[in-house]
């Protein structure tokens, strides 16, 4: 029986631009609301999940004319490969709205002719730098050492006719937004970026062009075409039928989440929130900025070349891996730096020790003990009502996490149960039971124990890895019933399933060999993940040195660049009650905002010292490391409360 409905949930990745291929980075973004899109459903809300593609723009036309196609047909070829690369995902999406398909192109033209008719659309000449690339225009000073902001790629003088937006109407009630509702915009660093982009004063926005005709005609001038983030912000509600078909619309809207990179968090609660407030329509309730995956010292791209496939791993490893990998390696809102390396350790350590390990051993030992029929309950003893409780509290832990995007955190509390179900195993010794006759009873009972764990599990896994749940409950008996939420939460409801051993789930892989395989791959050889450096160690210490060291959990609550000091960071480190100015080396390495909410080690019974005239009460600690042949420290992580001593 199905749960019944909690309510709407509508969720939304940006919509792709393709002008190339996907690469992972983009997988990861799809990945995440797919993720939350299966749990609302498992939890009984009544999910819309979008994705799709932002096809127009001079960027396209000039790609399109260079490989001698028209737009159309050039944009054709690479949706084609997006949408097989959800649906070989299995990604669930509900809808995949083109901003080329007739639905939209109408739509958007209502909406420009909403905006002209309220008095915020007037017509001008707009001279600026202008970055092909982003589809942007920027002011001298908003630009970074001569180049675009986002991309850092070079830009160019453009003056033409233009429509503009009267964006900066708008200023005052944006500004409001982000202060009162501070939720709107998370992670706080993001909300902080844009609190000040707004106070520095906001130009009206350019929202046509003339100068090319790859877009939607400006509905009341045709030698004009709608700007690209007119064109493509508002597929949020295009795709719900807005305004000529508004069933979904009214049913869906105001979404609950917008997931988005970073880079476009700007456009989405800046520009989006002021064209709705424009045409009078609600706002989404909430805009989440997810960070990038680095590789080779700096963010994918694919302009750069510096991308992984996903096709490739999927093709190795299976879907499920590549899906648990991005989830669980990877904290919501801060970048993170992808290696082979990194990724192979993961599945070996947590899919093929830990769950793996424990189904095979498990389906094993039930065949051989049991004839391969779950047994029912035997008598709690021992170390059973700890895994009771370990198993069936899971499930409200999970769902707190969810609720913050905490993905990896909701991963690692169902890898707690299963940890916890593996010692079971080493604890109660079925092999041993099995050997006496007059302990069948228990060993029944543990058997019984170890079913209702992995049951348990394979719910608590589904919105992550659903075909590795369905092949876990075909290995169990359990075939025949679609997981339910709502019985993660009890034990003893198996009795007498058939147990049938199958493959491995996630074979054990001998990482020096596949790092080998993906860099045949890619076309090059990797470096050795040391940098092919011999350690260099300081002089050794002893224990009674390192004894006197107070090693603390801590939560970074904000973070800024030293005002005298371009290598410096001034952390603020909550540790208890109590919270502390940090001051650490590591500049070059970190952007501020990408650190807070990161819980970190902190020596805090280090003398106090000013550090270029800023005071330093502790030490965070760092590790020297090296990712693909490049120098960085890595911070000392944990997942323990803050003030908590560490040893």
């Amino acid at each position: 029986m199905a749960a019944q409905s909690k309510g709407k949930y509508y969720i939304t990745t940006p919509i792709y631009y393709p002008s190339d291929n996907l690469h992972i980075g983009h997988t990861y973004c799809t990945v995440m609301a797919d993720a939350m899109a299966r749990f609302k459903r498992a939890l009984g809300y009544d999910v819309r999940f979008l994705t799709g593609t932002d096809e127009h723009g001079q960027k396209i036309q000039t790609i399109a004319q260079k490989a001698g196609v028209s737009p159309q047909e050039y944009v054709d070829k690479v949706v084609d490969g997006i949408v097989e690369l959800w649906d070989r995902m299995e990604i669930s999406y509900d809808d995949f709205i083109r901003t080329t398909q007739p639905r939209h192109v109408k739509r958007v033209q209502e909406i420009f002719k909403k905006m002209y008719e309220n008095g915020d659309i007037y017509k001008g000449e707009y001279e600026g730098l202008y970055c092909t690339p982003c589809e942007s225009f920027w002011t001298e000073s908003q630009l970074v050492d001569g180049k675009c902001p986002d991309c850092g790629r070079p830009v160019e003088k453009a003056k033409e006719e233009a429509y503009f937006f009267q964006i900066s109407k708008y200023s005052d009630r944006l500004l409001k937004l982000f202060k009162e509702q501070p939720d709107f915009l998370q992670p706080e660093s993001r909300r902080n970026e844009m609190i000040a982009f707004v106070e520095q004063g906001l130009e009206d926005l350019c929202i046509s062009r003339s100068s090319f005709d790859w877009g939607i005609p400006v509905p009341i001038d045709e030698k004009h075409v709608i700007y690209v983030w007119l064109d493509a912000l508002t597929n949020y509600i295009t795709a719900l039928g807005y305004p000529d078909e508004p069933d979904l619309y009214e049913k869906y809207w105001p979404a609950d989440v917008h997931l988005v990179g970073k880079e476009i968090v700007r456009f989405h609660t800046i520009i989006w929130p002021a064209m709705l407030m424009s045409i009078n329509e609600p706002l989404p309730r909430q805009v989440l900025g997810h960070g990038w995956l680095l590789i080779d010292g700096g963010k994918m791209s694919k302009s750069k070349g510096n991308v992984v496939d996903p096709v490739k791993l999927i093709d190795r490893y299976g879907i499920d891996a590549l899906k648990y990998f991005l989830l669980r390696e990877y904290t919501f809102g801060q970048d993170g730096v992808f290696t082979n390396e990194v990724m192979l350790k993961r599945m070996n350590s947590d899919l093929a020790n830990d769950l793996g390990n424990l189904v095979s051993r498990t389906a094993s030992m039930i065949e051989k003990y049991c004839g391969g029929y779950v047994p029912d309950k035997g008598a709690e003893e021992g170390p059973d009502g700890d895994l009771m409780a370990t198993l069936t509290g899971a499930a409200s832990k999970v769902e707190d996490h969810m609720e913050q995007f905490k993905f990896n955190m909701a991963l690692e509390e169902i890898w707690v149960g299963i940890r916890r179900a593996n010692k079971y195993i080493d604890e109660t010794e079925p092999w041993i039971l099995a050997k006496d006759g007059s302990c069948k009873e228990r060993l029944d009972g543990v058997m019984h124990n170890l079913a209702e764990a992995i049951r348990i599990i394979s719910i608590l896994i589904h919105p992550f890895m659903h075909s590795t749940s369905a092949e876990i409950r075909k290995q169990m008996g359990l075939w025949f019933a679609e997981p339910q939420w709502e019985d993660a939460t009890v034990f003893h409801m198996m009795n007498g399933e058939q147990v049938k051993k199958g493959d491995a789930i996630f074979p054990r892989l001998d990482i020096e060999k596949e790092l080998e395989e993906l860099s045949k791959l890619n076309g090059k050889q990797d470096e050795p993940a040391d940098g092919g450096k011999a350690l260099e160690l300081k002089e050794e210490i002893v224990y009674e040195d390192f004894d006197k060291l107070d090693l603390r959990v801590g939560t970074i609550l904000s973070c800024d660049k030293h005002p005298k000091a371009d290598k410096l960071l001034v952390f603020q480190v909550k540790m208890g009650t109590e919270t502390r100015q940090i001051v650490s080396g590591v500049a070059q390495y970190y952007e501020p905002e990408d650190t807070v909410g990161m819980k970190v080690v902190v020596v805090a019974n280090l003398k106090p010292r000013k550090l270029r005239g800023v005071e330093s009460k502790g030490m965070i600690l760092f590790a020297d490391n090296v990712v693909d042949g490049n120098e960085r420290v890595e911070f000392v992580t944990t997942v323990a409360d803050d003030g908590n001593a560490v040893t």
